[in-house]
């Protein structure tokens, strides 16, 4: 007998726009619901439903027709209403540019690290303004990944024969403008592989709220470092994006499946015995 039911949230990144139509065709979707919560309105309506048995519910980060630019995310709001929801998991798409050589177009990578060189946005549930998020909470972000989650993804994309890669640290720069020349080459030099607009604070934001939390990342170009290439430009991005969504679609498909028949009790408690004992204030939610 598991201590917790399993459901898992769906993040759906560029080109995955529309929850319902894009993001898993062979979703059943049972209730749309505007998910109004103390921290605004998410992106997008929740879509809940089930997927090989597993109760899923589906977010696009950027609204439908991509209306919301990165900065202007309401992040807490799309996790908080992800986990008002029920949600144990989450799992993320996001479309990157490779800092690497050895990362190609269409490749795809599970993340295990990050560098935030993001300046605007709210970055904390743990800022004085929540009743349900009392105190002051110095989270760790070590693993910043859910680990078992995000081997669940790279086994899956293995076992159906993808080109992916297992770990890798994604600098998230503010946007909405892509990097210069010189800020490409300083990640490089910073140990990055690769580059997006979306994932910070999105994965420390679910660890605050106590959801394990993975990302898929596709590679759609090289930023602008690479000498012998193309400057990155939006529409070539959304575009080699669109002609690998088979690949994001079947990866979180299969591992949706897996993360169903699991028992999570262990993971989901010890993230939130790390949770609470990493508030050091008095009350804790």
């Amino acid at each position: 007998m598991t201590k917790y039911k399993v459901k898992v949230g769906i993040i759906g990144g560029s080109g995955l726009d529309d929850p319902q139509n894009q993001i898993l065709r062979c979703q059943n979707i049972i209730t749309r619901e505007k998910a109004k919560n103390e921290f605004g309105l998410p992106s997008s309506d929740l879509y809940h439903g089930s997927l090989n048995g597993t109760d899923v519910v589906l977010l696009s980060r950027h609204g439908p027709g991509h209306k919301t630019s990165p900065t202007a995310v309401n992040y807490r709001a799309n996790i908080e209403a992800l986990r008002l929801a029920g949600c144990t998991h989450l799992l993320a798409s996001t479309a990157c540019g490779s800092l690497q050589e050895s990362i190609c177009r269409g490749q795809l990578v599970i993340p295990d690290s990050f560098l935030d060189r993001t300046i605007k946005r709210n970055t904390t549930f743990y800022d004085g303004t929540s009743p349900k998020y009392f105190g002051v909470c110095h989270m760790p972000m070590e693993p910043a990944f859910d680990p078992t989650t995000s081997q669940i993804l790279f086994e899956v994309g293995k076992e159906i024969g993808y080109d992916i890669k297992k770990g890798g640290t994604i600098v998230t720069i503010e946007g909405p403008r892509f990097s210069s020349k010189a800020e490409s080459n300083a990640m490089r030099l910073w140990g990055g592989h690769l580059v997006n607009m979306t994932t910070c604070p999105e994965v420390y934001l679910a660890k605050e709220a106590r959801l394990l939390y993975a990302a898929v990342a596709m590679a759609t170009d090289y930023d602008c470092w690479r000498e012998c290439e193309d400057n990155v430009h939006a529409a070539d991005v959304i575009k080699v994006f669109k002609q690998n969504i088979n690949k994001i679609k079947d990866i979180l498909t299969k591992a949706v499946k897996l993360i169903g028949e699991r028992n999570w009790d262990k993971e989901i408690d010890a993230l939130q015995e790390l949770r609470q004992s990493s508030n050091v204030s008095s009350h804790t939610l």
